[in-house]
């Protein structure tokens, strides 16, 4: 069975959602953040390095980094749910949208949610690159799902679960604002019950 550690209010809160998706067994071990200095506890240090969560134990087998948990569950669901099949065009859109949630977006959104914290003028070197990257990767997202109901096609994939968790952090920091079918999109995967049993669970 998969041992889930999960660390409060962060991103391995996608690790139980999929599982509750799949419908798979897994213990899950919690560990609360410093209330001052907001970071993980040393007890998730002994589990892994990096003390950064999610971090996922199967066996021999102790893995961090969202995608590749997403990858290395995905891999174990033997009926091949919410991953489309390799080769076709869905299977990379999946692929684009799963790395995408990190890779591009992932960088712009908590740097807006850092800057937030501070008194700033908006004329720092960075400003200018952190608003053109919020706009233009909110613009292609919103696109993107005015065109199809879920990241990856007609089809709720691991994708759309790597996504929403920044979606919701961009909600809460005002950066959604008349991205109306990106709005209607968080509302409609946020009521499926297995986020709601994630949620509740973690």
């Amino acid at each position: 069975m998969i041992t889930v550690h999960h660390l409060n209010k962060s991103r391995s809160s996608r690790v139980i959602w999929l599982l509750e998706e799949l419908n798979m067994p897994y213990e899950l071990v919690k560990h609360q953040r410093d209330p001052n200095t907001r970071l993980a506890p040393e007890s998730l240090r002994k589990v892994h390095p990096l003390a950064k969560a999610p971090v996922i134990v199967d066996g021999e087998i102790t893995l961090c980094e969202s995608g590749a948990i997403m990858e290395y569950i995905l891999d174990k669901d033997t009926d091949d749910m919410l991953r489309p099949a390799a080769g076709f065009c869905e299977y990379y859109r999946y692929l684009e949208w799963l790395h995408f949630a990190e890779g591009s977006l992932s960088l712009p959104v908590i740097s807006t949610l850092f800057m937030q914290m501070e008194t700033r003028d908006g004329n720092q070197p960075m400003d200018g690159y952190i608003a053109k990257e919020v706009a233009l990767d909110f613009s292609y997202i919103e696109e993107t799902l005015k065109a199809s109901p879920y990241f990856a096609g007609n089809d709720f994939t691991a994708a759309d679960i790597m996504m929403t968790f920044v979606l919701k952090v961009a909600k809460q920091i005002g950066l959604l604002v008349e991205k109306h079918h990106t709005l209607a999109y968080l509302e409609k995967v946020q009521n499926r019950p297995a986020y709601i049993k994630a949620l509740q669970a973690g």
